[in-house]
């Protein structure tokens, strides 16, 4: 059985398990965490999380941050100059990471996500070298009444996350997911 589809059915067990209602948002996060050479396979599967989602009676979202920052990029009034000059493109993330909060949250109102929700975040990898996961988690998790399930393309390691492998991680209050996790 692949990686991929032992991941699927990990969040299909865990999804299943009742929900507590008194719990805090950093505590509704599920991370899905998978080596990053299998992003491809994951998003041929995405339908397999859709379903198991449905399954254990609950709505799915899809929220996808593979290219935010391009649609993002190219809404500033001087895009083309930052394209000729990259290095200033560090001055406008803090922007960016504003601009992403206020999509998700116009995203998670116009699907009316509710209590029994799940939204999923795909195309995290997008973020490296941008915007920390850890920022975009902590403000995205208050914003979902549901769970926030988050496809993380890394390693997670001792309740450490580490995005693509590429630098130190963080430590996180989210339930990790693995292709070896029983639940």
């Amino acid at each position: 059985m692949s990686k991929i589809k032992r991941l699927v059915d990990a969040y299909s067990s865990y999804i299943s398990i009742p929900w507590r209602e008194d719990t805090a948002p950093a505590q509704r996060v599920v991370f899905c965490v998978y080596d990053e050479n299998d992003e491809l396979r994951l998003r041929a599967k995405i339908e397999e999380f859709e379903i198991a989602t449905i399954q254990a009676g609950h709505d799915w979202h899809l929220f996808d941050l593979t290219n935010t920052f391009p649609v993002w990029l190219l809404s500033q009034k001087y895009s083309e100059k930052y394209f000729l000059k990259p290095d200033l493109i560090r001055t406008l993330l803090p922007k960016y990471s504003g601009y992403l909060t206020k999509s998700f949250t116009e995203f998670c109102l116009g699907r009316n996500a509710q209590d029994n929700s799940v939204v999923c975040l795909m195309g995290v990898g997008s973020l490296f070298g941008l915007v920390k996961v850890k920022e975009v988690v902590d403000n995205f998790s208050p914003i979902v009444p549901g769970k926030l399930l988050v496809l993380f393309p890394g390693s997670y390691e001792n309740n450490n996350y580490r995005l693509l492998d590429g630098y130190d991680g963080w430590n996180y209050l989210a339930v990790p997911l693995t292709a070896d996790s029983k639940y």
